[in-house]
């Protein structure tokens, strides 16, 4: 193979159309934009969201909502999930994050307690609810809070 004799794969390129080039290439006189109107013009169009002048939708709904930039958000695991795991296993995020339980995305832990928990277990995260720490002191584990 020599770099003269490389060409692109079979159907990869199109020939470019060919505008104002005379009646019979089809696109010849108004080069496929009709007769005036704004589309015809030179620089015409409108740009993306126009709405032909009335008020547009964007200015037209009221505005909503709120984003706390100081919330913490916690990635978080129910105790049932935690059944995955032996008798005596210390459950950390990075052996959670290492299972697929939770995505490695916040850094911060939080423990639920839904479902039921039938393994002894220690448990190390940066929150529980009262049912989860519950669940796991009454199934012979710990709940250890991160500092």
């Amino acid at each position: 193979m020599r770099i003269h004799s490389i060409k692109p794969a079979e159907g990869a390129t199109s020939t470019p159309k060919r505008l104002g080039r005379g009646i019979g290439s089809g696109l010849g006189k108004t080069s496929g934009k009709g007769h005036k109107g704004q589309w015809a013009r030179s620089g015409g169009g409108v740009r993306p969201g126009f709405e032909g002048g009335q008020t547009p939708i964007a200015r037209r709904l009221p505005k909503r909502g709120f984003n706390n930039k100081f919330r913490t958000e916690y990635d978080i695991v129910n105790v049932d999930a935690l059944n995955a795991f032996d008798n005596d296993t210390v459950v950390t995020r990075e052996l959670l994050v290492e299972q697929g339980l939770i995505g490695d995305k916040n850094g911060l832990l939080k423990v639920l307690g839904n479902g039921t928990l039938t393994k002894k277990l220690t448990v190390k995260a940066d929150r529980f609810s009262e049912s989860a720490k519950q669940a796991i002191e009454s199934a012979g584990g710990v709940a250890e809070v991160l500092e």
